[in-house]
């Protein structure tokens, strides 16, 4: 198999979608959405040990500015990001794995956030997110287009 051409790379801020969200939500390494479930997301709202997440302007534009700086550090190539009040998506190419990519800007952007917030929550995202791999250029075109104007 081919070296993808890119990743798509979305994670969320912690408590914005939980378990049995009515919306649908996604149960960590099983394919498919799941229905909606009042009891499931008030037993996981129970669960919370802060309140949710949701990013302002500027906390939004630190995680854009601190994404495109870890990019240029790590010689990624930096195709779209669009940091949203309750979500964050990156196109990158990069040399490792997505995974370890999305950790490392979830890490860098807590660090930075962090710092511009007198009394930051304990937690700034969910656990993991969403990692695809992008092996064709109409594929990538795609993801591009709807990261900077499908949000």
């Amino acid at each position: 198999m081919s070296e993808p051409l890119a990743y798509h790379i979305t994670w969320r801020t912690y408590g914005t979608w939980l378990p049995g969200d009515e919306q649908g939500w996604i149960k960590h390494k099983t394919l498919g959405i799941r229905e909606g479930s009042a009891p499931l997301e008030k037993h996981a709202k129970g669960l919370m040990m802060q309140e949710a997440v949701t990013l302002s302007e500027s906390q939004r534009a630190i995680v854009e500015r601190t994404v495109r700086e870890h990019c240029r550090i790590r010689e990624w190539t930096l195709h779209a990001i669009n940091a949203r009040s309750t979500h964050v998506h990156v196109v990158v190419s990069a040399d490792i794995h997505p995974d370890q990519v999305m950790s490392q800007f979830k890490a860098w952007c807590s660090r930075r956030l962090n710092e511009a917030k007198e009394k930051p929550p304990a937690k700034w995202w969910a656990i993991h997110g969403s990692t695809k791999w992008i092996n064709d250029a109409s594929y990538l075109e795609e993801a591009i287009r709807y990261v900077l104007e499908g949000q």
